[in-house]
């Protein structure tokens, strides 16, 4: 599978598939948080925060970033790009992205044991994060800046 091939393309498509579901996660998972904030603890709008959240994250988030993963280092790999200072650049991002991921998954966990102690506003601002980051991101591979 070289570089423009119909099987490379294919392994292209299906990243950008996860990144999307991975993105889609990312942005409305801490949305949830916003709301999750403001409930009473052991009410049932937490009780059902509690399960959308764990869902969100162990169903979709999680195994759309290990295919992000997989499959973007395979692109990298594949195209020779692995070389290129945009990639590497890229690949920070990814990191930063992923690093947002654990600490997405603990606070599920302080929600799951009702012990955040963040107010909605944080996760409001936290929101925009992943949004920066991806802005960058697909700045950096439609452009190639450098």
């Amino acid at each position: 599978m070289e570089y423009g091939s119909p099987g490379y393309d294919w392994l292209k498509a299906a990243h950008i598939i996860a990144v999307i579901a991975w993105m889609a996660g990312m942005l409305y998972l801490p949305r949830l948080f916003v709301y999750h904030a403001d409930t009473v603890p052991g009410s049932v709008q937490s009780e059902t925060f509690k399960v959308m959240e764990r869902r969100l994250l162990k169903a979709i988030i999680t195994p759309a970033m290990i295919a992000t993963w997989i499959l973007g280092l395979l692109l990298a790999w594949k195209s020779g790009f692995y070389a290129a200072p945009w990639l590497h650049a890229k690949f920070a991002l990814v990191l930063v992205l992923s690093g947002l991921h654990g600490f997405f998954a603990r606070t599920v966990r302080s929600f799951a044991e009702d012990r955040n102690q963040r107010p909605a506003r944080f996760y409001r601002i936290l929101n925009e994060v992943p949004t920066l980051v991806m802005i960058l991101i697909v700045i950096l591979v439609v452009v190639k800046p450098f």
